[in-house]
């Protein structure tokens, strides 16, 4: 049996739930996101589980709270909880001086509130920089609304400017269920979590030793459901670390079992090792790729020249150049049209799609990124739509052209900007981190 057919055959019988055709639904902007979970709040009538990296206390962050407030009054027994990163609520913006972080918001509003609910902080790590929850999803009643976007004003484009994401609605019981579920056992009954919107008078954060203990606790959770191997279904996937660890499998997996074709996004381009080969693979036999990346400019993380320069508006280069490297080692798959990297850019605008497509038959939509980062050190987690019947075909072809219109595609890598042609803030970082031989340790946790 060839390594090809085994891959292909694991993913077929991958367990999944049973979905109808018409239970998933394409949100192919912010602004439709944004109306959707509103609306979606605003008629729950049993629960809404929400989990993101951050609430951010800005007009879009306190209008979802706001919203949910409005829901928990209108009907009091409503279980809501809302989930995000224990350390990233804890801090203020980088580069942002003064700011005493979102959980104060959070203390303010809960404090005012007739009918308070749980704001629940999540350190799966004892330090931000070691690991986040990057876990997704807005589960309200027996709908699952999917995205990588965490809330706040660029996010759901509450102004002018706006951070590009993938969004879909899926109706479907089981599956809250599902993700609800592990959520109250692994996550929310756990020691090591705490409520951000205690009074400042009587506050108790989890001790040092749970929340180092934590990590090896998640690892071992998972999604439960009633499973089958047939037809058109759903997998939840969940993963932290780089051992037994199912997001990061599958994504292989995906891609060693395709037969014709890939599609894939990706914000920050900095594929682990394993990833990498497997794409190379994929192009030696002769199959096609295209991957949607962001410009540097689109990256969340870019700082403009005319802006005071801080050391974290390095990031954008640095993945550029791993993309350049990557390009440049496959530059004969680019011109022989089996692999098509298409930069994003649309103003001022950022770029946080992820997800891959196999053959437009099997769909990975996850918040988690291509990159080492994500694939050892957070809690990530992501859906794999098996589209056994073709329904879903058209409308993931129609994503895909959406998705590609503010688009270039590279004919070369030296497109690709050099070191010699950046800024020269970024220049001196770069230097300092090649003389002091620190880029295989920042791969390892960009």
């Amino acid at each position: 049996m060839s390594t090809h057919f085994k891959e292909d055959a694991l993913l077929d019988k991958l367990g999944g739930i049973a979905l109808k055709a018409d239970a998933v639904t394409w949100l192919l902007n912010p602004q439709d996101f944004k109306q959707a979970l509103l609306a979606r709040i605003a008629s729950a009538t049993s629960s809404i589980y929400i989990a993101a990296l951050y609430v951010e206390d800005d007009e879009a962050g306190r209008e979802v709270l706001h919203a949910l407030l409005a829901a928990k009054a209108r009907q009091p027994d409503l279980d809501i909880k809302v989930l995000v990163d224990y350390h990233r609520a804890r801090r203020g913006l980088i580069g942002h001086k003064g700011d005493s972080g979102n959980y104060i918001m959070y203390r303010n509003l809960m404090a005012e509130a007739s009918h308070p609910f749980d704001i629940i902080g999540v350190p799966v790590k004892s330090r931000e920089f070691m690991g986040v929850l990057h876990l997704k999803g807005f589960i309200i009643d027996d709908a699952v609304i999917y995205s990588g976007a965490s809330i706040n004003n660029i996010y759901l484009q509450q102004k002018d400017k706006y951070r590009f994401d993938r969004y879909h609605l899926i109706e479907c019981a089981e599956l809250a269920r599902s993700m609800r579920d592990m959520i109250k056992q692994d996550i929310v009954n756990d020691s090591a979590v705490c409520v951000l919107t205690q009074p400042l008078e009587s506050e108790c954060n989890p001790e040092k030793q749970d929340i180092k203990s934590f990590k090896h606790r998640l690892s071992q959770a998972h999604y439960q459901y009633k499973t089958t191997t047939v037809g058109n279904r759903v997998t939840p996937l969940l993963g932290l670390g780089r051992k037994n660890n199912l997001l990061n499998d599958t994504v292989i997996k995906l891609v060693e079992s395709a037969k014709q074709q890939l599609f894939i996004c990706t914000p920050y381009f900095n594929p682990p090792a394993i990833l990498s080969r497997a794409l190379a693979k994929h192009l030696r036999e002769g199959k096609k790729i295209d991957i949607v990346v962001g410009d540097k400019t689109a990256n969340d993380f870019y700082i403009p020249p005319e802006q005071d320069f801080s050391t974290i508006g390095a990031l954008p280069y640095m993945y550029e150049q791993s993309l350049r490297k990557f390009a440049k080692r496959q530059q004969w798959a680019i011109e022989n049209g089996q692999l098509n990297i298409h930069l994003w850019k649309d103003g001022i605008n950022s770029f946080h799609l992820k997800g891959i497509s196999a053959d437009n038959r099997k769909h990975l939509i996850t918040g988690s990124n291509l990159n080492p980062r994500a694939w050892a050190l957070d809690l990530e987690n992501g859906l794999l739509l098996h589209d056994e019947s073709g329904s879903w075909k058209e409308s993931f072809i129609a994503e895909q052209q959406h998705i590609l219109l503010h688009t270039e595609r590279l004919f070369h890598y030296s497109q690709i900007d050099t070191l010699h042609k950046y800024p020269k803030p970024v220049k001196k970082v770069m230097n300092r981190i090649r003389r002091l031989k620190a880029d295989f340790l920042l791969r390892r946790i960009l």
